[in-house]
């Protein structure tokens, strides 16, 4: 991912002080005094020879000069940057809220509600105009998806590549323990069923489910979140946070299930500093029958020649599935399969000079050409189903996410106090692995999430 799933709060003053040095001076959007031809800035966390190189690549060296050939009064500018993320996040807030930066501007999923309820961006349809609403990428990105972008019911971006979380399993461990190798679990109970044989089969470590706070923002997206989805609730819906209600005890509970003295998952995996990478290397050595990950874990950490962990035999040994919900038909949306995504979005500067062709400059970035340029042979999910449909033919993986797993995903709230309410989640999660029960970790955590979200007043459940 490009961008980082813990955000900083955008008024942090050090923050501020530390971006002071990066705000450029004068170089939002406008018109060149010399000519008269439109000048357009995008903005990136992206440098050649440094942070992102690739993507800075593709932007000065085949969209800037592709969007200029059909635009010859157009004249589009870089603006590059390779600093930290939380700097990033900084400097482009500075730059909306004294109405300057660029046109178009990368940034994660998780920022949009931040930024949206601050004003420093607005739906894309009161930037861009009525061709933002009538766009024909529309019909190609699945709704799920959209919502990257998409806060209080309104789009502010369009999605980048994303991303998506499912169960991997070892179908070697499965044999032995009597599985079926194509196997896709229909409940909660299904996935405990299964740890069962695998535990009776002599399997080490049945499940792995991230948990505790040493794991960080993987218990939350890996574990908490997607279980949430599966048993009907979101963190944040209808302007209130989930507090410790029926689906957060069940997930809670779900968590006790496997790590309360089953045997079914590895308590103290959870409780160290690398238990996360441990458990990447424990899978890949044959040692954990159930993994729940994202994709990013078949594309960069078991991937068979330059992974973290490689695994020679991935492509036989290893089988995936979607997350069930706790009950068919019990997920949110009324799904019988859940997960959960991440990514980044691409959005419209509202003060700038030239508004309606800064939104064709960013639906040219977001077209099939401009995204398999980007792609430059990669295999990559991106938004578009027509893109995927092409290029994921080489990857049956990455193509079931795109297929299977995309349009039921769901991503986490874009607002500042989100990262305190994942630490919450975590902190939730340690307990039950502690040995705290669900009822307990769950009041536990709700009075912890009053006092970071405002009182009860602003927590369901």
């Amino acid at each position: 991912m490009r961008f980082p799933s813990r955000p900083a709060v955008i008024a942090a003053p050090t923050l501020l002080l530390a971006a002071l040095a990066l705000t450029s001076c004068g170089s939002g959007s406008g018109t060149d005094s010399g000519g008269g031809s439109v000048t357009l800035t995008i903005a990136a966390n992206s440098i050649q020879g440094g942070k992102n190189s690739e993507s800075a690549t593709w932007i000065k060296q085949w969209v800037i000069p592709e969007f200029e050939k059909t635009h010859p009064n157009v004249k589009v500018l870089f603006q590059g940057n390779g600093v930290d993320d939380e700097q990033y996040k900084t400097k482009i807030a500075l730059d909306l809220k004294s109405r300057t930066g660029a046109d178009v501007i990368d940034v994660d999923g998780i920022w949009v509600g931040e930024f949206a309820q601050a004003g420093y961006i607005q739906p894309l349809a009161e930037v861009g105009g009525a061709a933002a609403d009538q766009w024909e990428g529309w019909s190609q990105i699945p709704q799920a998806v959209q919502g990257l972008g998409i806060f209080d019911g309104k789009k502010y971006g369009l999605p980048q590549g994303t991303d998506g979380r499912v169960l991997f399993y070892n179908k070697t461990l499965f044999k032995k323990a009597g599985l079926p190798e194509q196997w896709q679990p229909k409940s909660w109970q299904e996935i405990i069923d299964a740890g069962t044989k695998l535990k009776a089969a002599g399997v080490p470590v049945p499940i792995q489910i991230n948990a505790g706070t040493a794991m960080g923002e993987a218990t939350t997206m890996q574990g908490v979140l997607p279980l949430l989805a599966g048993a009907g609730a979101e963190i944040y819906a209808a302007g209130k946070w989930t507090g410790a209600s029926q689906p957060m005890k069940d997930v809670l509970g779900f968590y006790q299930q496997i790590y309360g003295g089953s045997g079914l998952g590895d308590p103290k995996l959870q409780q160290e500093a690398k238990g996360r990478d441990k458990s990447f290397a424990q899978f890949a050595a044959g040692k954990i029958g159930i993994l729940a990950e994202g994709d990013y874990f078949w594309r960069s950490v078991i991937e068979p020649t330059a992974g973290v962990a490689p695994m020679k035999d991935r492509d036989q040994a290893v089988g995936y599935a979607r997350i069930p919900a706790k009950q068919p038909g019990g997920g949110i949306r009324g799904q019988d399969f859940v997960s959960m995504s991440g990514g980044a979005v691409r959005v419209l500067n509202p003060f700038s000079k030239n508004p309606k062709l800064a939104w064709e400059l960013l639906a040219f970035m977001h077209s099939p050409e401009a995204i398999k340029a980007e792609q430059a042979g990669q295999v990559r999910i991106s938004a578009r189903t027509d893109v995927n449909d092409e290029v994921l033919t080489a990857d049956p993986m990455l193509k079931y996410i795109a297929d299977e797993v995309l349009p039921i995903t769901a991503y986490r709230p874009g607002l500042a106090v989100y990262p305190q309410v994942s630490a919450a989640l975590q902190e939730a999660t340690a307990a039950v692995v502690g040995g705290k029960s669900a009822d307990e970790a769950a009041a536990a955590y709700q009075a912890k999430l009053e006092g970071l979200v405002g009182g009860a007043a602003n927590v369901g459940g």
